[in-house]
């Protein structure tokens, strides 16, 4: 499936060092729009009715013992027909060695061909997780992503409701900060999200009254993180005197970010709230729902079973 987003074959070629044998001419500028992949063994037996070129193709040693029962002839023709087609590139995992009429043909057509000794399997898996990464659907909000006890938890709220200083008591706490102001989200999977910093304000942090600050610099490394997974929407809302606000924990929230339903808690904000504190326990609370036990739940029913047995 195409993306609209590209990552530069160079790119992943580079990430998993693979060995070069032959860079076609475009290889510094080619690019990756899919993150599926291909292992040729029907296409190189002659069958290419359902093929596509620009999927990154692999050969293991599934493949290369095919290619070995060929004579030479045979094995020539089999790669002319397969580097006629504009492929990607063409990766030989396993450490298997290069048959000559391959580079012959990825000369001739000028085709991009590396090795690489992992097997073939493990490699495959390591390139479509780099490449669902690279090419997954995205978005950027306005909020603060923090990580608290290994729970990604997106701050959402209007400017100055206080999202800033929040992150920066849980920073001073032990947590960790992925962003401020903007959060590129991905999703990474089917029911996934991960969440990072543009680029460019990556470990900066806005204060009004102080300024922009490096969490990085002054924290250090320990404060920050490249990227997280978003587990809970925590929206910060006035607090509004008379409106009634959820004291049980019964009503499901929810929030839906590029297709992904993600839980949702809403905390009033006044003054003398320790959100940070607040904020901790909704990350390990959710944690908990995630095992299977909701407190909340588990008192109403303590309470029906109360009723039912005539205690009250």
């Amino acid at each position: 499936m195409r993306s609209k987003y590209s990552v530069k074959l160079k790119t992943i070629m580079e990430e998993h060092k693979l060995t070069p044998i032959h860079t076609a001419k475009d290889y510094e500028t080619a690019v990756l729009t899919t993150a599926d992949v291909n292992r040729p063994a029907m296409q190189l037996a002659g069958f290419y009715n359902y093929f596509d070129p620009h999927r990154l193709q692999m050969i293991g040693r599934v493949e290369s013992t095919y290619l070995d029962t060929l004579s030479d002839e045979e094995r020539l023709k089999a790669f002319e027909r397969f580097m006629q087609y504009d492929i990607a590139a063409l990766v030989i995992c396993h450490g298997v060695p290069v048959f000559k009429e391959c580079l012959d043909m990825a000369i001739k057509y000028d085709r991009n061909l590396f090795v690489t000794d992992e097997d073939t399997s493990d490699f495959m898996a390591d390139v479509i997780g780099s490449l669902h990464g690279y090419l997954a659907p995205r978005m950027t909000v306005h909020g603060v992503l923090v990580e608290i006890m290994g729970e990604g938890v997106l701050l959402t709220g209007d400017s100055g409701i206080g999202k800033s200083e929040t992150a920066l008591e849980l920073i001073k706490r032990g947590h960790r900060l992925i962003a401020d102001d903007a959060v590129e989200i991905k999703r990474v999977a089917r029911e996934r999200l991960h969440g990072s910093a543009p680029e460019m304000i990556r470990y900066y942090m806005e204060l009004r009254g102080i300024g922009v600050i490096n969490v990085r610099r002054i924290y250090g490394v320990g404060a920050v993180k490249d990227e997280s997974g978003i587990d809970l929407v925590v929206a910060m809302e006035p607090w509004e005197e008379g409106k009634a606000y959820d004291r049980l924990g019964l009503t499901e929230e929810s929030e839906t970010f590029l297709g992904v339903k993600l839980p949702r808690v809403t905390i009033p904000v006044r003054p003398g709230r320790n959100l940070a504190v607040i904020l901790e326990l909704a990350a390990m609370n959710n944690r908990q729902k995630r095992m299977g036990y909701n407190a909340a739940a588990a008192l109403a029913a303590e309470h029906d079973q109360a009723i039912d047995e005539g205690a009250f």
